[in-house]
C-alpha cells in the first residue's frame, strides 16, 4: 500500500532550503513542490494522461506567487477536467491559443477583413465611406475590443452616440454595418452567434417632432422644390443662407450687413444673439457670399440682410423658412432648424472631424478644442468643411439654379 504523504503546511514550505539536487515536497493528489538548487519553488501537478495513461507534468507557477491555498484549487479543477477525460496540459493550451486569436481578432481587425471582402461587391467610393463611418464613428469606441467580447449594450453606446447629434440616418447605417461585420465573424467561425441583431430598435422610429429633417439623398428634392417654389427671393435666399451657413433660424434671420467682413470671408456674430452665449464665427463660401451679393440691393442700404416683408426696417420673422417649407410640400419633413442636422448628418458621414462639425454647429467652444487645434488650422479647417459643404449643396443643386448659382439680379417678384 503506497505511503500517503502528509499534507503540505506554509510552515513546512517555508522551511524547505534549497540543496545540490533539486528535490519535491508531495502535497496529495498529485500535488507537489519542487525545490530548485536555486532555491526557487514551483508548484507541479502530475497526473496520467487520459487514455495513453503516460505520466505528465503540469506547472501551476512559483511559490510564494501562488500560495498553497491557490495551489490546490488548481489542482482541484484540473482533477475534474481529467474526470472528465480531459487532458489538462491540451486545455491550457487551448486557452492560451483562444485568448491570443480574441486579442488579434479585435472587432477592428474583423472589419478590415470584411470590408475587404464587401469592396467586390461595391463601388469603390461607397467603401470608402463605410470605412470612414466605421473609423469614425465606430473603432474609437469598440474597435479596439475583441470580437467575441463585444456586447449589445457596448454597440448601443455607439448608435447612441449617433443619435445624441441627431444623425439617426447615421445611427441606422453604423448599425447595420456593425451587424455585418459580426455576420462575418460568425461565417468564418470567430464567434458563434451575434449577439448585435436587434441593436437598431434602439434607433427612435422618428426624429424629434419640432425638428424633422431630411435625409442626406433627400437634399436633391430639396433644392428642385426650392426652384420651383413660388416664394419671394428674400425667402430663397434666407432658406438657402441658412442651409449654406449652418446657423439657427433666429441667428439666420438677425443677420447684419456689419457683421460681415468681406475682405476675409466671416461673418461674426454677437454672442448676445447665439444660443450658447457665446460669440460665433462662421466662415463664408463663395456661394454664401453669392447670396449677399443677390441680397446687397435688395437690402444693402438697411441694416438687416433679411428684412420683413411688411416691415423693411425689421428682419424677417423667423417662421419666415418655416412658412416656405410648409408651402413647398415639406410640412412633417422638414422645418428650417432641420437643415442644421441634415448638414451635420451629411458632414459626419462623409468623415469630417466632428469636433469641427460641432463648432460650426456652436454646439461647443471652439476654446473646447483648442488643445488640438490652434486657431489657424481650427478655421482652415472649418472653412475646408464649409466649401465643401456648399460645393455639395450646388451639386444637389444641378439642374435646379441655386440662388447662390444666380449672377443676374431678380426681377421683381
Amino acid at each position: 500500500m503506497p505511503k500517503i504523504p502528509q499534507p503540505l503546511t506554509p510552515k513546512k514550505i517555508d522551511a524547505a532550503e534549497k540543496k545540490d539536487k533539486e528535490y519535491n515536497l508531495a502535497d496529495g493528489q498529485g500535488l507537489f513542490l519542487r525545490v530548485k538548487p536555486s532555491g526557487k519553488k514551483v508548484w507541479i501537478f502530475n497526473y496520467s494522461e487520459p487514455f495513453t495513461q503516460r505520466r505528465k507534468n503540469l506547472t501551476l507557477g512559483n511559490y510564494p506567487d501562488l500560495s498553497l491555498k491557490l495551489a490546490r484549487e488548481k489542482r482541484q479543477q484540473n482533477r475534474e477536467l481529467l474526470a472528465k477525460d480531459i487532458d489538462p496540459i491540451a486545455h491550457r493550451d487551448q486557452q492560451i491559443e483562444k485568448k491570443r486569436a480574441a486579442a488579434s481578432n479585435t472587432f477592428k481587425a474583423v472589419a478590415e477583413r470584411w470590408i475587404e471582402v464587401h469592396r467586390t461587391k461595391v463601388k469603390p467610393d461607397t467603401a470608402n465611406k463605410i470605412w470612414r463611418s466605421l473609423e469614425n464613428d465606430v473603432f474609437p469606441r469598440v474597435g479596439s475590443i475583441p470580437i467575441e467580447q463585444l456586447t449589445a449594450p457596448k454597440a448601443i453606446e455607439v448608435i447612441q452616440a449617433l443619435t445624441k447629434r441627431n444623425s439617426f440616418e447615421m445611427a441606422r447605417k453604423v448599425a447595420r454595418r456593425m451587424n455585418n461585420v459580426m455576420s462575418f465573424a460568425v461565417n468564418v467561425g470567430i464567434v458563434q452567434h451575434n449577439p448585435l441583431t436587434g441593436i437598431n430598435q434602439m434607433i427612435p422610429s422618428s426624429r424629434v417632432k419640432n425638428m424633422p429633417t431630411l435625409t442626406p439623398d433627400e437634399l436633391p428634392e430639396l433644392m428642385r422644390a426650392l426652384n420651383f417654389a413660388n416664394i419671394k427671393y428674400v425667402t430663397r435666399c434666407l432658406i438657402e443662407w441658412q442651409l449654406h451657413t449652418m446657423v439657427r433660424p433666429g441667428e439666420a434671420v438677425q443677420a447684419r450687413w456689419q457683421e460681415i467682413d468681406f475682405d476675409n470671408a466671416i461673418w461674426a456674430i454677437p454672442s448676445e444673439r447665439m444660443k450658447m452665449g457665446r460669440p460665433h464665427e462662421v466662415p463664408l463660401t463663395k456661394q454664401s457670399l453669392a447670396l449677399l451679393e443677390f441680397m446687397q440691393p435688395l437690402s444693402g442700404h438697411r441694416e438687416f440682410i433679411f428684412p420683413s416683408d411688411r416691415a423693411p426696417l425689421k428682419h424677417a420673422n423667423k417662421e419666415t423658412a418655416n412658412m416656405a417649407l410648409k408651402r413647398m410640400g415639406f410640412e412633417g419633413r422638414l422645418v428650417a432648424h432641420g437643415l442644421r442636422a441634415l448638414a451635420s448628418t451629411t458632414l459626419n458621414e462623409q468623415g469630417f472631424d466632428k469636433d469641427v462639425i460641432e463648432v460650426a454647429l456652436a454646439h461647443i467652444d471652439k476654446d473646447k478644442i483648442r488643445g488640438a487645434y490652434n486657431r489657424a488650422t481650427y478655421m482652415k479647417q472649418r472653412r475646408e468643411m464649409m466649401e465643401w459643404w456648399s460645393e455639395h449643396i450646388e451639386k444637389a443643386a444641378y439642374g435646379n439654379r441655386s440662388m447662390s448659382q444666380a449672377n443676374s439680379s431678380p426681377s421683381n417678384n
